[in-house]
C-alpha cells in the first residue's frame, strides 16, 4: 500500500546565510544538513537555481554512465520520469541511453532550458503534480531528492511507477585533494566563522551523502510499494581549472543569497587555494544512490 501523508504547511526559509540553512553558504549540495532540518524544509533555497540557469547547465558535473546503464538494465522499459530536473543535464543521459524522459521541475526558467536542450518538462513540486494516469519504467531524480519531502515522495513516485518499476535518487559527492579540502574549509570558516558549513569540508562527502541516501531508503520504507531499498556506487574523476571550479561554486544552493562581499571573498579564497595547488586538480566523485523496485 503506498500512503500519502497529509498536506503540511511550507517550512520558511531563514532570511540570509546562517546556521540550519542548508546549502545555504555556498557548501555543495547537502542533503544530510548538520544539526539542522531535512532540506526540503528550504525549497525555495532550490526554487532559486533558476536567476542563472545557463550557468548552472554548464557548469554542474554530469553523471557517470555506469550508473544510467545499470538504472536502465534495472527498469522494465525506457520511459523515465526525471524529478527535479534542473537543466535536463541527467535528463539527456538517460535520452542517450535510449529513454524517453519526461522531466518535472518546480522552477520554470529550469524547465525552459531544459525544453530547449530537447527535454519534455512540466512545471510542478513532484509531491503536488499529477501524473493524470502516466505510467513510467523508472523514476530518477540526480542532485533534488533532498528537496523532496523523502516519503511523500516516494509515494508519489510509486504511483507513478509500472510494477517492477524502479525509483532511483542519486548524487555526486565530491572529494578535492586532501590540501584543497583543507583550504577550502579554512576559506569557510574564515569568511563565514559561525556558520556550520566549515565543518562540511573536514569529513569525506560521501559520509555526508550517504546519511542523506539512508533518509531517502527510508522515506521507501515508510511509503510502501516498494521491495528492499540498494545503495549504489559509482566512482569517477574529473579535471576542473581554476575558472572551472569557480563557474561551479555560485551553482550551489543559496550561494547568490549571501551578500557580494561575502559571494567575493569565498570566491577569491576558493581561487587563491586553486591557484597555489598549481591552477588546476583532479575532483574524485562518488555517485550514491538510494535505489528500490516498485512491487
Amino acid at each position: 500500500m503506498v500512503t500519502l501523508p497529509p498536506d503540511t504547511p511550507e517550512p520558511q526559509v531563514p532570511p540570509g546565510p546562517g546556521p540550519g540553512a542548508p546549502d545555504s553558504l555556498g557548501a555543495p549540495d547537502d542533503p544530510a544538513v548538520p544539526d539542522g532540518p531535512p532540506s526540503h524544509a528550504y525549497r525555495q533555497v532550490a526554487e532559486g537555481f533558476g536567476a542563472d540557469a545557463s550557468r548552472y547547465d554548464r557548469a554542474r558535473p554530469s553523471y557517470p554512465a555506469d550508473l544510467v546503464d545499470r538504472i536502465v538494465a534495472a527498469s522494465p522499459g525506457r520511459d523515465v520520469l526525471d524529478v527535479g530536473c534542473g537543466t535536463g543535464i541527467s535528463s539527456r543521459l538517460f535520452q542517450a541511453a535510449g529513454c524517453t524522459v519526461l522531466g518535472i521541475d518546480p522552477d520554470p526558467r529550469m524547465a525552459a532550458l531544459a525544453r530547449r536542450g530537447g527535454t519534455a518538462a512540466e512545471v510542478a513540486k513532484f509531491e503536488d503534480w499529477d501524473p493524470a494516469g502516466r505510467l513510467f519504467d523508472a523514476v530518477i531524480a540526480a542532485q533534488a531528492w533532498h528537496w523532496v519531502d523523502p516519503v511523500a515522495g516516494a509515494a508519489r513516485a510509486a504511483a507513478a511507477l509500472r510494477p517492477g518499476g524502479r525509483l532511483a535518487v542519486f548524487w555526486n559527492a565530491f572529494e578535492p585533494p586532501a590540501p584543497l579540502r583543507e583550504a577550502f574549509g579554512e576559506v569557510y570558516r574564515r569568511v563565514l566563522p559561525d556558520s556550520p558549513f566549515g565543518a562540511f569540508w573536514t569529513r569525506p562527502a560521501l559520509d555526508t551523502y550517504r546519511s542523506g541516501c539512508e533518509r531517502a531508503a527510508d522515506g521507501m520504507r515508510q511509503a510502501g510499494g516498494f521491495g528492499d531499498a540498494e545503495e549504489w556506487l559509482s566512482r569517477w574523476e574529473r579535471p576542473y581549472t581554476r575558472d572551472e571550479w569557480l563557474d561551479l561554486v555560485p551553482t550551489t544552493g543559496g550561494f547568490t543569497r549571501m551578500p557580494d562581499r561575502v559571494q567575493a571573498e569565498i570566491l577569491d579564497g576558493m581561487g587563491a587555494a586553486v591557484d597555489a595547488a598549481g591552477g588546476a586538480f583532479i575532483m574524485s566523485y562518488g555517485t550514491i544512490a538510494a535505489t528500490a523496485a516498485r512491487l
